[in-house]
């Protein structure tokens, strides 16, 4: 699909720099980058062949040559970086999590609906063609009736206390860096849940070091999930269903394969589609798609929402608290 929008990039962070790779290699247009810090926001426009460095996020989101910002600022700065473009008439494109809690993913949703304009969450797996083809399957019923989901994501971080993701200002733990993946995934394949049980590891800074949830979803559908930040695991999925299962091979949030499997566990079926890139652009591409109109989306922006209302559930269980932003 051609790209028809001009990029801006808000925060030239390790994520900002992932995904700007990924649309220079696509050839979506990038017009602008902002930072609070001048010299960032030029060093990030030589590297990515953006024309334009700002030196402030008010000037990146004033730029008329700019028609939308993707946000990528630390989680609890998401609200107010995305509600400063969403003002100045732009579309965003908000870096996962969304926000860290319900209530503000609820306010920019709002906002965006006030002023005409799209938001979308930067759930960026989603979109993946494994994930496309996943969905295609189990619209096909291939494996019958969904009954179950299980889905892990485990990496070995870094554990310095003064590092962000031990820091509770910081929106810092497992949960909201990496059990967002396996939340959504399930959310996608199973809808919201109607009874969610979580228990979490804290570390001595009072973030989640690990935690396991399992969700009831309708019709007593399950899903078995879990997120750790010192212990890198296998991240595979698996979905299984009443004649068969689908198991996505390492690392299953990111550009991968997966078998189909029939109800004896005889492989019938092998996605295996390279992406040259990361796949970070694909979301990219959806949010230009949601501008022009043209088909439904796979992750609404009231999903989005309802997604951080079942974070903040596991939050209040597993006692794990940020301060007011």
């Amino acid at each position: 699909m051609e790209s028809t929008l001009r990029w801006g990039i808000l925060a030239t962070g390790h994520i900002a720099r992932t995904f700007a790779g990924d649309l220079r290699d696509a050839g979506i247009t990038m017009t602008a980058v902002g930072s609070r810090a001048p010299g960032a926001a030029e060093a990030f426009a030589a590297e990515f062949g953006i024309p334009t460095a700002h030196g402030s996020y008010e000037q990146l989101v004033a730029d008329p040559d700019v028609d939308v910002i993707y946000v990528a600022t630390p989680h609890p700065m998401h609200l107010s970086s995305a509600l400063l473009a969403i003002d100045a008439g732009k579309h965003v494109l908000v870096e996962k999590p969304f926000t860290i809690s319900q209530p503000q993913a609820r306010a920019i949703a709002d906002r965006a609906a006030a002023q005409g304009v799209v938001a979308m969450e930067a759930m960026w797996t989603r979109y993946l063609p494994h994930m496309v083809r996943l969905r295609e399957l189990l619209a096909e019923g291939a494996i019958g009736d969904v009954r179950t989901v299980i889905a892990d994501h485990t990496q070995s971080l870094p554990t310095d206390p003064t590092h962000r993701l031990q820091n509770p200002a910081l929106g810092g733990g497992a949960l909201l860096d990496l059990g967002i993946y396996p939340v959504s995934f399930a959310i996608d394949l199973l809808g919201v849940p109607t009874e969610i049980q979580a228990h979490a590891t804290m570390t001595a800074t009072g973030v989640d070091r690990q935690t396991a949830m399992v969700f009831v979803h309708e019709g007593g559908r399950q899903s078995v999930l879990h997120c750790a930040l010192d212990t890198a695991g296998s991240n595979r999925a698996v979905v299984l269903g009443t004649t068969g299962a689908i198991e996505i091979d390492r690392v299953w949030y990111t550009p991968t394969s997966f078998t189909r499997y029939d109800r004896d566990w005889n492989p019938v079926e092998r996605f295996d589609e390279p992406v040259a890139t990361r796949g970070m652009h694909f979301q990219a591409l959806e949010l230009e798609r949601r501008v022009r109109g043209d088909e439904p989306s796979s992750l609404p922006i009231d999903e989005t929402v309802a997604i951080m209302g079942v974070l903040d559930e596991v939050r209040r269980l597993i006692g794990l608290e940020y301060p007011e932003q």
